[in-house]
């Protein structure tokens, strides 16, 4: 009989730096998908959700209304861990303090935004007037979080172009500053557009083309990233 002895995994044997980094990144990459995922499956499956007039934040009103919460928290979660890993992969160089801080930023937003739901409004949830919500304080808070989340993520957009751009690699530059104008486009439709169907939709779609954007990049970063480059402990 052969008695073994564990002993604590060393960096040739176990995760080294890099591993990590890429764990974190992959975060990012997941992120996204998740968010929207979750939200269009709600949106199709809600009574009394109307993909054209309600906003996804809407979700969170209603006897399922946790599912969205849930989204929101797990979401701003995983944008957090993606900003810790966007740190480590940028340094040193441009965007390695800016963009995190600002991606950082967007997630916790959305965890505020989880935390604050929005007021019920426009007929969502089932008994609720068919007209602007009531204001809540509650509901200010969420409204608050969301705007310093958008011009959050929009303003990363721009710093991580810059980064993109003095890496020689601007069809990826160009998309970040495209998305940064479109995102920030439907935030102001979705504001001023007093609950017209038009301006809900380019703020949906402005949502959807601002996390295709991160799990982009979050993918781009993962793939530049070798595990291979790890340094040794």
């Amino acid at each position: 009989m052969t008695t073994t002895t564990s002993t604590p995994a060393t960096c040739e044997e176990g995760w080294t730096p890099v591993h990590v980094t890429r764990s974190l990144l992959g975060w990012g990459i997941v992120a996204g998908p998740f968010y929207v995922i979750t939200s269009i499956v709600q949106a199709l499956t809600r009574e009394g959700f109307d993909l054209r007039r309600h906003q996804w934040s809407l979700l969170q009103n209603g006897d399922l209304g946790w599912i969205q919460v849930a989204n929101f928290l797990l979401t701003g979660s995983m944008l957090i861990a993606f900003a810790v890993g966007m740190r480590r992969a940028l340094v040193p160089g441009p965007a390695s303090r800016w963009a995190p801080i600002l991606t950082g930023v967007f997630g916790a937003s959305m965890i505020a935004a989880g935390i604050f739901t929005a007021d019920p409004a426009l007929g969502f949830p089932a008994g609720v007037p068919d007209g602007p919500a009531v204001v809540t304080t509650r509901g200010v808070l969420h409204f608050a979080a969301a705007g310093v989340g958008f011009l959050s993520i929009a303003a990363a957009c721009f710093v991580v172009a810059r980064r993109q751009s003095s890496d020689g690699h601007r069809g990826r530059a160009l998309f970040s500053r495209l998305t940064a104008i479109g995102f920030l486009c439907g935030f102001l439709c979705v504001a001023s557009g007093g609950g017209s169907v038009a301006a809900n939709l380019a703020f949906t779609a402005a949502v959807i083309l601002v996390f295709i954007w991160t799990s982009v990049t979050a993918a781009d970063l993962y793939r530049a990233v070798s595990p291979q480059s790890a340094p040794s402990l």
